[in-house]
């Protein structure tokens, strides 16, 4: 992976956007293509789409723009914040962290904090904590002060985090993997086929509000009625002690969707995909997932249906301050989709839409 595209990475990475404040990310992706489409679309909540037009079967490569974050909803007499999560957090990962408040006057920091450990009760240390029990902290001493510096309920709370290449410079770690890098690949894949001839009618989608419910999917999908809807998105990395790693390896490929709670995936499709990869020597893995869902999963409902298919990166530590990826997932994810892009047509689609 090049210094370049290392650095887009951090940039896109590092960019504050929860549901429905996804301004940011937002402008940064539509500068990125701008010069690769032919034109640019939007549906009513913010997502955007990208258009590099073909004859054939309407294709739609999508990764959603939005990340895990809270949002304020009450402050404190005493000047404490409380928040709504946005997206599914572990209370586990969430204490003592470092969170960014984003005010009109600039960023807050804050701490998560809870009742000290040495209040709690020894049969009590053994279970988690609750969501409602923690607090965030941005030493102030009332509710005036905290407002005065800018805090007020309905903001935007993300990570505070730093962009790190580990001593093996494969393995990047930062915030918001889910799903800056889903959204990457399809930067990356729509740079690569912009001077290319496609069989098909290519669109690119950077989906909002997907960890709220998948939202930003179904008008997306609404505008471009596909015929083949296919989401990019982060998946399980279990490679690690006590893990399971089979078919959930960083650096072993992207993983080729089995099963997950939104989505059987057409079985034609996904056969295909894999005989692509199986031709141009791309690895690749076969992951289920029984606990989530990806963009796809509305995206295949859009009118009157779509060939379906999820592929994701496999990522360590998701939906926290750290999660971890592997640049070779990332390579491997943007040649796969290149190659099926190259691979299809009008005849491919008749083929598998019979399937």
């Amino acid at each position: 992976m090049t210094k370049e595209l290392k650095l887009k990475l951090k940039e896109l990475s590092l960019l504050p956007g929860t549901p429905s404040r996804e301004k940011l990310v937002k402008q940064y992706i539509e500068k990125e293509i701008k010069s690769d489409v032919d034109e640019l679309l939007y549906d009513n909540l913010g997502s955007i789409i990208g258009h590099k037009k073909g004859n054939g079967p309407k294709v739609m490569i999508a990764g959603h723009m939005d990340e895990v974050g809270l949002l304020v909803t009450q402050i404190t007499k005493k000047g404490f914040i409380k928040f709504q999560t946005l997206g599914g957090w572990y209370s586990q990962v969430m204490l003592a962290q470092v969170w960014d408040i984003h005010t009109d006057q600039g960023v807050v920091k804050a701490i998560s904090g809870s009742k000290p450990p040495h209040l709690i009760s020894a049969a009590k240390k053994k279970e988690a904590i609750k969501l409602e029990d923690i607090y965030l902290d941005v030493g102030a001493t009332s509710k005036e002060e905290a407002m005065a510096f800018g805090i007020l309920p309905g903001q935007m709370i993300t990570p505070a985090a730093t962009f790190i290449e580990m001593k093996n410079p494969k393995y990047l770690v930062s915030k918001a993997w889910d799903n800056r890098i889903g959204s990457a690949v399809v930067i990356e894949v729509l740079k690569r086929v912009k001077d290319l001839e496609l069989a098909c009618d290519f669109y690119t989608g950077f989906n909002v509000q997907e960890e709220v419910g998948i939202r930003g999917a179904k008008t997306s999908s609404y505008v471009v009625n596909p015929d083949v809807a296919i989401a990019v998105d982060t998946g399980i990395g279990n490679d690690v002690p006590h893990g399971d790693p089979e078919e959930q390896t960083l650096g072993a490929g992207p993983q080729i969707v089995v099963y997950d709670l939104g989505l059987l995936p057409h079985r034609g499709l996904r056969n295909h995909m894999i005989e692509v990869a199986k031709e141009n020597k791309i690895p690749y893995q076969q992951a289920s997932i029984n606990v989530g869902r990806t963009d796809a999963a509305m995206m295949h409902l859009s009118k009157d249906g779509a060939l379906g298919l999820s592929i994701c990166i496999p990522t360590r530590y998701m939906h926290s301050h750290t999660s971890m990826i592997h640049t070779d997932d990332f390579e491997s994810t943007v040649e796969l989709i290149v190659s099926f892009l190259k691979s299809f047509s009008n005849e491919t689609f008749n083929q598998l839409v019979k399937e």
